[in-house]
C-alpha cells in the first residue's frame, strides 16, 4: 500500500497544532497531555517522512533523537509503551476528527 504524502502532511499539521496546544496550556511540569502530544507529533512526523520517501524519494532534513531509557525495566518498559499507543490511538482520534471539523 503507497502511503499518500498530503494526507500524512494533514495529519502533520494537525500533530503540530495539537503540541503547541499542549504546551501553551501545560497545567505543570509534568502535564501527561504534553507527553502524549509529543508521542504522537513524533508518530506524525516518521509517516510523512515515510510517505515521502515511498512516492517522491525525498525526505526531511530534520531527524528524531533516540531515547535512551537503561533504567527502566523490560517489563515497566512494556507496560509504557502499551499505555503509550493506547495515547497516540486516542489523540490520531481526536486529530482526525479535528482534520474532518475543517475541511
Amino acid at each position: 500500500m503507497t502511503a499518500d504524502p498530503r494526507a500524512a502532511l494533514d495529519r502533520l499539521v494537525a500533530a503540530l497544532e495539537a503540541h503547541f496546544t499542549a504546551v501553551s496550556t501545560r497545567r505543570s511540569d509534568d502535564d501527561p497531555r504534553v507527553d502524549d502530544a509529543y508521542d504522537v507529533l513524533a508518530d506524525a512526523f516518521e509517516v510523512y517522512d515515510d510517505a515521502l520517501a515511498q512516492v517522491y524519494g525525498e525526505v526531511t532534513p530534520f531527524v528524531l533523537e533516540e531515547e535512551d531509557d537503561d533504567e527502566g525495566d523490560d517489563a515497566d518498559d512494556a507496560e509504557d509503551a502499551d499505555e503509550a499507543d493506547d495515547d497516540v490511538d486516542e489523540l490520531d482520534e481526536d486529530l482526525a476528527t479535528e482534520l474532518d471539523r475543517s475541511r
